[in-house]
Formats: C-alpha cells, sequence, structure tokens
C-alpha cells in the first residue's frame, strides 16, 4: 500500500494507525515538456500506403512519412489533413500538410501546392486512415484480475479481460473477448455477447442484455430505475420497474447516459445505433436500428422510434410519441406529436422544417409588424376625424 512519499518517489509501506499525519506528497511539477516517447503516439504510415487505402493513386512523393492527423492550420510537413468544403479553401492555400483528403466537390486552386487525395468522402477516407494510424486503446489483459470480484456462478467465454475492482455478480455470462475496464459493476443474470467493451466505472444492473460488439463509454448506467411515481392524494408512490433493458448487437453508448430499465417487458435499444454522452432513455423507449441520438437528448417514458432516426443536440421528445423512420429532429427541438417518416423537423414545438422557418422569420419581423400596425391605426383616426359626420362609419 502507497502511504508514504520521499523526493517524489513512492515508497511502499505497511498500514500504519489512522491517527497518525503523512506528509503531504510534494507537487508535481514539469520541468520540460514530455518527449515523443512519453506520449501515445501515432503509427506512422507512408503517403503512398494511405492513398492506397482511400483507393487513390499515388503520389510522386508516396515515400514520405505521415506520422498523424491534423487541422490544415495546424497540421505539419509529416501530417494529413483534410478538406470537405469550399468554406475551408483559404485554409488549404496556406496549410503545410504533407497531404490533404480532399472531398471530390470542393472547387480547389490550381495548381495545389501540396499533393491531394481526391475521395468521394473525405470525412469516411479520415475515418479510414484514423483507425490505421490510431495508438491501441489501453486495456487490461485477459483474465480476471486479482483485485476483481467475480460471482462462482457467472461464466466468462474465452479471452475475456476484467481489470481490478471489477463486480460481475450471479448467473452473469459474459461472451469471448469481451472487456471490462477498472470499476465495471455487472448485477446479476446479466447476458452480455462476444467482443464487448466497457470502460471504467459504467453500471449495468440485473437482468439487462447486452448484444455482440456493443461498447459503453466511462460513467454510464444501464438499466437503473425507470422514473414511475403516482399521486395517492397525500405522496408519490414509486411504482416497482421490473423490466429489462436489452441493448442489441453493434451499438454505441457515450459517457454518462442512463437507460433505464422498464417498468415491464423491455426497453430496447436498436442495433448498430449511436448515442452520444449525456443522453436520457426512459423506461419502455423502444429505438430503431441505426439512429444517431447527439447528446443532451431525452426521450420520455414509451417513446419510439423507427430506423435511422437522427435526433440533434438537446432535442426533447414526449412521453407516448412514435417517430416514424428516417426521420431528423434538429437540435433543441420539442417533440410533443407523433412524426410521419422521412420528416425534417425542427422548432419548439417540432414542426415541418419549412414551416417552422417561416414562422421563425415572421417572428423576427414581428417588432417592425407592431410599429407598422401603430402608424396604420394612427392614419386611420385622421381620416376618421377629416370625414363628413355622415360619412363617418358608425
Amino acid at each position: 500500500m502507497v502511504l508514504a512519499w520521499e523526493a517524489g518517489q513512492a515508497q511502499s509501506c505497511s498500514v500504519r494507525p489512522l491517527t497518525m499525519k503523512l506528509p503531504i506528497p510534494p507537487p508535481l511539477v514539469c520541468h520540460s515538456s514530455p518527449s515523443p516517447a512519453q506520449c501515445p503516439t501515432m503509427n506512422a504510415l507512408k503517403l503512398s500506403e494511405i492513398a492506397s487505402m482511400v483507393g487513390c493513386p499515388s503520389p510522386a512523393d508516396g515515400q514520405r512519412p505521415i506520422t498523424g492527423v491534423n487541422t490544415l492550420e495546424e497540421a505539419g510537413p509529416t501530417e494529413l489533413s483534410f478538406l470537405t468544403s469550399d468554406a475551408y479553401v483559404r485554409q488549404f492555400r496556406q496549410t503545410q500538410a504533407a497531404a490533404v483528403l480532399v472531398q471530390r466537390r470542393v472547387k480547389l486552386p490550381q495548381p495545389a501546392h501540396v499533393p491531394v487525395l481526391l475521395v468521394d468522402d473525405a470525412d469516411l477516407a479520415l475515418g479510414q486512415v484514423l483507425s490505421a494510424m490510431a495508438p491501441l486503446v489501453p486495456r487490461p489483459p485477459v483474465g480476471v484480475d486479482a483485485m476483481a470480484r467475480v460471482a462462482g456462478t457467472a461464466q466468462l467465454g474465452p479471452n475475456v479481460a476484467i481489470g481490478p475492482f471489477v463486480y460481475v455478480g450471479q448467473n452473469v455470462r459474459i461472451g469471448a473477448g469481451t472487456v471490462l475496464h477498472p470499476g465495471v459493476y455487472i448485477g446479476d443474470d446479466c447476458t452480455l455477447g462476444d467482443h464487448c467493451e466497457l470502460f471504467a466505472n459504467v453500471v449495468v444492473r440485473e437482468r439487462v442484455t447486452l448484444g455482440h460488439r456493443v461498447v459503453v463509454h466511462a460513467g454510464s448506467m444501464i438499466g437503473s430505475d425507470g422514473f414511475g411515481y403516482r399521486w395517492d392524494g397525500q405522496k408519490h408512490v414509486k411504482i416497482p420497474q421490473i423490466g429489462q433493458v436489452i441493448i442489441e448487437d453493434d451499438v454505441e453508448i457515450g459517457s454518462c447516459v442512463c437507460i433505464d430499465r422498464a417498468k415491464f417487458s423491455r426497453t430496447i435499444v436498436g442495433r448498430g445505433t449511436k448515442v452520444d454522452n449525456l443522453v436520457q432513455i426512459a423506461h419502455n423507449v423502444r429505438i430503431g436500428p441505426h439512429c444517431i441520438i447527439v447528446g443532451q437528448v431525452g426521450l420520455a417514458g414509451s417513446v419510439t422510434l423507427g430506423r435511422n432516426v437522427v435526433l440533434g443536440g438537446q432535442a426533447a421528445v414526449r412521453d407516448q410519441v412514435r417517430i416514424g423512420d428516417n426521420v431528423m429532429a434538429a437540435a433543441c427541438c420539442a417533440v410533443a406529436e407523433d412524426i410521419e417518416p422521412n420528416t425534417i423537423i425542427s422548432g419548439m414545438p417540432a414542426l415541418p422544417h419549412r414551416q417552422s422557418l417561416r414562422e421563425q422569420a415572421a417572428m423576427r419581423r414581428l417588432p417592425d409588424l407592431v410599429v407598422q400596425v401603430r402608424k396604420l391605426e394612427e392614419r386611420l383616426n385622421q381620416l376618421q376625424k377629416q370625414a363628413p359626420q355622415d360619412e363617418r362609419p358608425a
């Protein structure tokens, strides 16, 4: 146990009485910038290898090593950059990058002063490159750490890695190659599929099922009680939440996401769906496959999302609402009614996007309209006073 510090170095010692005063450790001081060897570095690739990866012919300088990826403004002579819009052509003219991935539709100045790799989708191409160059994520080794607690009735598949301070409850089944980072809690009767990865301090409560290749980032909670209460005339009475949560294959869940268990039946997150940080998914919500749910979205109880739904940041959906396939909801919209498939919505309350834009434009003109109406009222009053008595309106 590390309890004493001397000259900046930790010293091992036995546990001492709690009444003793431990010396205060010296502050950590960085005397120089860390060397590249002290920091995680990307895997270097040759420019020709990157070109082949994204389906482009190799530039003349194909043997140049590429050691990283950076923005147009900050990229150096051994780094790759990317350009997805005409809005950044000015930065392209000034970039010092070794080469640039460029969306095919972008109009470039000619001749380009750096090698250009023309691709249909620069973001997708960049993703391919980053996958090849990214440093490995630190993971616990295969096996069960000595400081983990795994119930005797738990079933672990081959090549499972369980880090320190992990708790795995009774009758849990964990599939092959799954990784549990330090501090993960898995409640009783849970099932985790193959090749899942749960980062530090994720909590998965009892009777939750995760499919294959599910990723849950640090601090998220799956299976907490749904927010169910009923007023009995004197107090709020808690309604037991006895249902389950099912997370289907290839779902990725960001940090600090809360997914509530159903009151009964199931809360479901469909396959391939991606959930950003700080999202609330209430009890009995059903999310279809391949949805995108951006940060700080709130889904109230029993909401149903179709397939390929996109909810922008801070969008809120009222309980019982059904949202059809391929709907796109803009950031901060409030969805209070069912939405037909293939619709783009925005606003509070959410309306079809074009209608919402027209109403917003009208609202911006409202102060000028008020002034115009007052002037018209004054003019009308003047005309009424000038008119002969018998021509005035009754």
